[in-house]
This record gives C-alpha cells, structure tokens and sequence, in this order.
C-alpha cells in the first residue's frame, strides 16, 4: 500500500508564496517521478511540475514563478510557488510514479489540496 500525503495549500493574496508539500509513504521499491497537477473548477487536471530521473519540466504559465525539488531520502516533493496569480487557484495534486516491492511500476495520486490566490 502507498500513500501520497500533502499539505501547504491556502489562501493567499496575488503577488504572494506557498509552498506545497507531498510525502510518500508505504510499500515503496522506487521512485521514478514525482510532481504536482492542477485542477481549477470547469477545467481538466493540467501538469504543473514534474521531476523524473534528475530532470524537471514545468508548465510555460509557470514557468519562472514556481520551482520544483525533491527530497529522496524523505520521498517528498515541494512546489515552491511564487508570484501567484489568480489564474493559479486550484486543486492541487501530487503525482507519483512508484514502483512497490516485486510489483511493477504504478501511477499513485494525493487527496489534493486547495490553493486559492485572491485579494
């Protein structure tokens, strides 16, 4: 069994930070990536930041504004998120790609955690 708990999401003014946590825990072999999607109301769920074998891809609308890192020791992704925008209110969902002991590799998702930039 594996888990993906995050925390760090809020309310916030335009302009300002939060910083977006999501620990794995459980069965865990490795750990092939780890990111953040979003998902904003009558929207699809959009890739925000992904981080995968030393490599990281953000979204262009987020591009300079946020950052993405890893902690392996910890199996803990966080999303820095600066400069937001309104545009950026949204669920936000953890990602991760696990590969449990003797099992193959599977796609596991956070609860999700609301991010609300307004004035």
């Amino acid at each position: 069994q594996v888990h993906l708990v995050e925390s760090g999401g809020g309310l916030v003014q335009p302009g300002g930070s939060l910083r977006l946590s999501c620990a794995a825990s459980g069965s865990i072999s490795s750990i092939t990536a780890m990111g953040w999607y979003r998902q904003a109301p009558g929207k699809q769920r959009e890739l925000v930041a992904l981080s995968t074998g030393g490599f990281t891809h953000l979204a262009d609308s987020v591009k300079g504004r946020f950052t993405i890192s890893r902690d392996n020791a910890k199996n803990t992704v966080y999303l820095q998120m600066n400069s937001l925008k309104p545009e950026d209110t949204a669920d936000y969902y953890c990602y991760a790609r696990i590969r449990p002991p003797s099992l193959v590799e599977n796609d596991y998702w956070g609860q999700g955690t609301q991010v609300t930039v307004s004035s």
